[in-house]
């Protein structure tokens, strides 16, 4: 048998290691892109602050660890285009020259594009005029190539999501001036305002010149300055600086599926089932290229990397015969913003309400230890919870680096995943030790303040 999986990253190598590890006579290939398989881009932004060096240590797999596995890697290679009657995959080389590629069974994980918002001057600013996208490897050498070389002293980032909170830490310990564009009412809007709004505090506790309610329509160069220009409350607006980063999000590709007749879905994603098929014969799909299935919002997009991974792992055993069915998602996700730590899982209030849930939510403050041990600092906990019958719908949390905010929104993501209400979180067993915790840990004090706040209907 010959699987063949499309993309580098998560999904595919997710795919052919999971195969690979179940039945070693299966034959894989996968085909790549550029020639970075197996590279971490959620540590891109720790490469930028230096504390990860040399890039090299970004590969979570080096080529041949990848290859030890019994994998035939096709790297600089262009999935072009599929013929699912034919069961052939046709792809270009990095020097034009096409062929096809015969396949029993195929995964496609082309993944998502950067989007740019519809922001002009995108298309005809690049890299050398200090205009940056960040998703690729090739991306991180044309940034890096522009530091080293240009030497900027100031930055713009427009948007201040997970990366681009993240670039903000970065290139400020690289000693440039950062000023933050974000379109919505505060930072990192996967969480409440009242929540973000302590990690608009935290860049601005460190330098970072952070504003909100900025919607960003055009990029600009004259001379050796970089304009950026939009609008503010409606009202016009204009930031000049040496660099300017775009991350605003992602696109799924989907071309090559849809041209091969795949149906599209929730955010113009490719429509798969749990166990990733599309509905094509021997075709597959795993990644930010498809829909997710959310074990509280049912079919929806949301790109993740964990995702990705569960995805590939399960369309790499289904492809070869078998019968996994993903899991679900719940959007677990965690981002450190300088010293602050902030997470999430399951649904806030609105997301809730929209989903036919009866949504209350709470936040309270709890120590990460006890406060008599030495260094004890405040954890703010939001819990979102079903008015109805108490079910646990939510929780987002932003606490120091040193208070364990990633293992305590796992424990709620664990909870979620077992659909546990509100007051049962008080029965969980939970690990206690003064200088780590507390008899009722910071989790279930806040579960306890949203119990009293939903009996006292405040």
């Amino acid at each position: 048998m010959h699987l063949v999986a499309i993309g580098g990253s998560d999904a595919g190598i997710s795919t052919a290691l999971r195969a690979r590890e179940l039945d070693p006579s299966v034959d894989v290939t996968v085909v790549v892109a550029d020639a970075y398989p197996n590279f971490s881009i959620c540590g891109i932004p720790y490469y930028f602050s230096r504390e990860v060096q040399p890039w090299q240590s970004l590969a979570h797999r080096t080529h041949a660890d990848l290859e030890a596995t019994g994998m035939n890697l096709r790297l600089n290679t262009l999935a072009t285009g599929i013929d699912v009657a034919a069961r052939t995959l046709t792809v270009r080389d990095e020097h034009g020259t096409e062929s096809t590629i015969p396949y029993d069974a195929l995964m496609v994980g082309t993944g998502a594009s950067p989007s740019t918002a519809g922001i002009a001057g995108l298309d005809e600013l690049g890299p050398a005029d200090g205009v940056h996208l960040l998703h690729s490897m090739g991306d991180t050498f044309a940034l890096e190539q522009f530091l080293d070389t240009r030497q900027p002293e100031s930055a713009i980032i427009v948007g201040a999501g997970y990366v681009g909170l993240e670039m903000a830490e970065a290139l400020t310990v690289r000693g440039l001036k950062v000023t933050q564009l974000q379109r919505g009412p505060e930072v990192l809007s996967t969480l409440d305002p009242e929540l973000g709004a302590l990690v608009h505090d935290e860049l601005t506790r460190h330098d970072v010149s952070v504003y909100t309610d900025t919607l960003v329509d055009a990029v600009s160069r004259d001379g050796a300055q970089l304009t950026v220009t939009g609008t503010r409350h409606g009202d016009p607006i204009a930031h000049t600086a040496d660099l300017v980063l775009v991350v605003v999000g992602v696109r799924p590709n989907t071309s090559l599926l849809t041209a091969a007749g795949a149906q599209t879905g929730a955010g113009g994603a490719v429509l798969v089932d749990e166990q990733m098929r599309t509905g094509l014969p021997n075709l597959w799909a795993a990644g930010d290229g498809i829909v997710t299935h959310h074990r509280l919002l049912g079919v929806t997009y949301l790109p993740l990397g964990t995702t990705s991974h569960k995805q590939g792992r399960v369309a790499g055993e289904n492809a070869i015969g078998g019968n996994a069915t993903f899991g679900g998602s719940l959007g677990t996700q965690v981002v450190k913003v300088f010293d602050l730590v902030a997470a999430r899982t399951g649904l806030r209030d609105h997301e809730a309400a929209a989903a036919g849930f009866a949504p209350h939510s709470h936040t309270a403050i709890a120590d990460d230890h006890k406060r008599y041990y030495p260094g004890a600092t405040p954890i703010s906990i939001r819990i979102t919870g079903d008015t109805r019958d108490g079910r646990l719908l939510g929780a987002q949390l932003v606490g120091t680096r040193g208070a364990e905010i990633s293992k305590r929104v796992d424990t709620y993501a664990t909870a979620l995943h077992h659909e546990m209400t509100v007051p049962a979180m008080s029965d969980l067993d939970l690990s206690y030790t003064p200088p780590l915790g507390s008899p009722w840990d910071a989790v279930q004090m806040a579960t306890q303040a949203w119990e009293q706040a939903r009996v006292s209907g405040s």
